[in-house]
């Protein structure tokens, strides 16, 4: 039954929104028997409907005008919060316009607007003139829209329901004036909702290229992202691939932070109590300098035992070894500090989101490891290809832009 409903619901997208709260085989808001069907009936919404202007929504065609400037669309969308979709968002747009293309980006995440974070935008607003309100620019061929720029607290919290939403997404893609784009990536929020279908209702007569589903590889975000997968195949909208982001832990070893175990002894090894192999030479003189430094640093006085009850912010020495460790991998093996340190952070099963993807039978375009590097990126409202360093995700994400490049311009 649910599915039923859930098919109906979708093509009665076609005619009009479907409100949330509506009642079973809803009609749509736009259709000639809105308010007036049988599954009308009881429906809190029956009186709107039934005295509301019926026909195409007028809006459509001056939308389809400003569009008709703009080559390609993308939508970013993801099943699950917290995936990082915001953040591929922000950098897929910085890395098309380092290819000087004309990109804008609309960011219709109207709860929770990240997108003035994460290009360095904070603060701004948008500005009217007789030809529309004025995207947010980053530089010449980067402009930005969100809900973020309109706010006057941006810690005060939205409160809408979805009407007002779709009015404000509708006026976005109608009034903004984001003259000749080559790309408009747009950032919606989690889920497959309100502004889900607004946002596809309004654009899917001026060519979409296609959704970008963003992942991270555990089962819990995947069970989200197969519906909205769905959603797009339901929709009409073509899936150009999936992102498994935050893939495993990749950073540089001179990046790394090192720490004894908090009920480690000072100045003792384990290896003699459990029968491991002696260490090497050179890794035992590390672990001698590192417990030399430490013994120094409890005022010259004999290595302290650490109690494992004990509160580690209680805890004078907390155990950072960060500086000993490095100062002697430099020593020893300073080519080392040049290799990256991987390490799996999630649990997966079933193979993740290249698995999923090929269930599901949409492309998948890549991997994108966690990095400290994109993070600070994204909290500095930074590119994270801009500083000519090679660091992980920026890499992925390269390869995966270049695959997005070879799907959308080839799709006319």
């Amino acid at each position: 039954m649910g599915d039923a409903k859930e098919e109906k619901n979708m093509e009665g997208a076609a005619e009009g929104d479907v409100p949330s709260n509506a009642n079973e085989n809803c009609p749509g808001t736009g259709s000639e028997a809105a308010g007036k069907a049988s599954a009308c009936q009881g429906c809190p919404n029956q009186q709107i409907c039934a005295t509301a202007p019926k026909g195409p929504d007028p809006d459509l065609a001056p939308i389809g005008d400003r569009m008709a400037s703009v080559k390609h669309k993308i939508l970013v969308l993801s099943g699950k919060g917290g995936v990082g979709k915001s953040t591929f968002s922000a950098q897929l747009s910085f890395a098309l316009a380092a290819m000087d293309k004309q990109v804008g980006l609309l960011d219709i995440d109207i709860c929770g607007p990240s997108i003035p974070k994460m290009l360095g935008l904070e603060g701004e607003e948008i500005h009217q003139s007789n030809l529309g309100w004025s995207p947010v620019y980053v530089d010449d061929n980067l402009g930005v829209m969100s809900i973020g720029f309109m706010l006057p607290d941006p810690n005060e919290a939205v409160v809408w329901r979805g009407p007002r939403k779709n009015g404000l997404i509708k006026q976005f893609l109608r009034d903004v004036n984001w003259g000749d784009l080559d790309y408009l990536v747009v950032d919606a929020p989690p889920g497959t909702s309100d502004e889900h279908i607004s946002i596809v209702q309004y654009l899917k007569a001026t060519h979409v290229d296609g959704a970008i589903i963003v992942t991270t590889p555990q089962e819990v975000s995947l069970i989200d992202v197969r519906k909205e997968i769905n959603f797009c195949k339901k929709v009409g909208i073509p899936v150009i691939g999936v992102v498994e982001n935050m893939s495993g832990l990749q950073q540089r070893l001179s990046d790394l932070t090192f720490r004894r175990p908090a009920n480690a002894m000072v100045g003792t090894t384990s290896s003699s109590s459990s029968g491991a192999s002696p260490p090497s030479t050179a890794a035992a003189d590390a672990d001698a300098a590192v417990s030399s430094g430490d013994q120094q640093m409890n005022d010259g006085g004999p290595a302290r035992q650490r109690d494992p009850d004990a509160d580690v912010d209680d805890d004078v020495d907390d155990g950072d070894v960060t500086e000993k460790v490095l100062g002697e991998i430099r020593r020893v093996a300073p080519h080392l500090l040049d290799y990256v340190a991987c390490a799996e952070v999630f649990h997966v099963t079933g193979g993740g989101a290249q698995a999923m993807a090929k269930q599901m039978q949409v492309s998948f375009l890549g991997k994108v490891p966690m990095d400290p590097s994109l993070s600070r990126a994204a909290e500095e409202g930074k590119s994270c290809f801009s500083n000519g360093q090679r660091w992980p995700a920026a890499v992925a994400l390269q390869r995966i832009i270049k695959k997005i490049l070879l799907k959308t311009e080839g799709s006319r």
